[in-house]
């Protein structure tokens, strides 16, 4: 191998630090969980009905010899986990943030890969608002994105959450949709042990992937995984 190929920090190994940095430095904690998923956190404790289209093959990995476990379709489970805790703990309030791979059975193109990593993130305790989300992602893009980034909020429809919002950045003149959140729905914080009427927040989570997109120009989200060294240059 030439000098000049020597590898370095992954651009998404660079990012999910700087985004670490970020949310720290708004208050949350790092928290993580398990890849290989039950059902219950990735599915049930998060409001996503039995029938829901997510849960098809077409969508999850499901594991062989291994049943009700699945390959987690996204990182929110750790939401699941972090608001367990918080019941068992009695917090009053807490934040968590978190960086992890999340696995869909899709087609593959330029914005789409069967694995990508996900931000998964939190905020309770009182007088917490979808304002109070938007204050914390707006600051997380501006810090990572500059402060010229142009971001968009659009109601939206997710089982856990409720409002909900998508959450978009411009892309090569376009749209892209960048994230998801909203306020937790009750039926996920009586799922986990917590009372709605004394205790509220937020959550959201979306892709590292296109962040990293957007931040360096990167046309198509399926070079970060084919080990080609010439990555680096971003």
């Amino acid at each position: 191998m030439k000098d000049d190929q020597k590898g370095t920090i992954h651009p998404l190994t660079l990012l999910a630090d700087e985004a670490y940095s970020v949310f720290s430095s708004l208050g949350f904690e790092i928290t993580n969980a398990p890849e290989l998923e039950t059902e219950w956190y990735n599915f049930d404790a998060l409001n996503v009905p039995k029938d829901h289209p997510a849960r098809d093959m077409q969508d999850t990995f499901y594991i062989k010899n291994k049943p009700e476990h699945v390959l987690r379709t996204h990182a929110t489970n750790t939401t699941a986990r972090v608001l367990e805790r918080i019941a068992k703990e009695g917090l009053k309030e807490f934040a968590s943030i978190s960086i992890g791979k999340v696995f869909r059975n899709e087609a593959t193109d330029a914005t789409h890969e069967m694995q990508f990593f996900q931000i998964d993130g939190c905020m309770l305790g009182e007088n917490i608002s979808l304002a109070s989300m938007k204050a914390v992602l707006i600051e997380f893009y501006k810090k990572v994105l500059g402060e010229n980034a142009e971001i968009e909020f659009r109601p939206s429809f997710f089982p856990f959450t409720e409002p909900s919002v998508e959450v978009h950045a411009k892309f090569n003149g376009k749209w892209l949709e960048m994230m998801g959140g909203g306020m937790i729905h009750p039926n996920v914080l009586r799922n986990a042990g917590l009372d709605p009427e004394k205790i509220q927040g937020f959550a959201f989570g979306g892709g590292l992937d296109r962040i990293a997109m957007i931040k360096w120009s990167i046309p198509d989200v399926r070079l970060f995984y084919q080990g080609d060294l010439r990555l680096n240059q971003f």
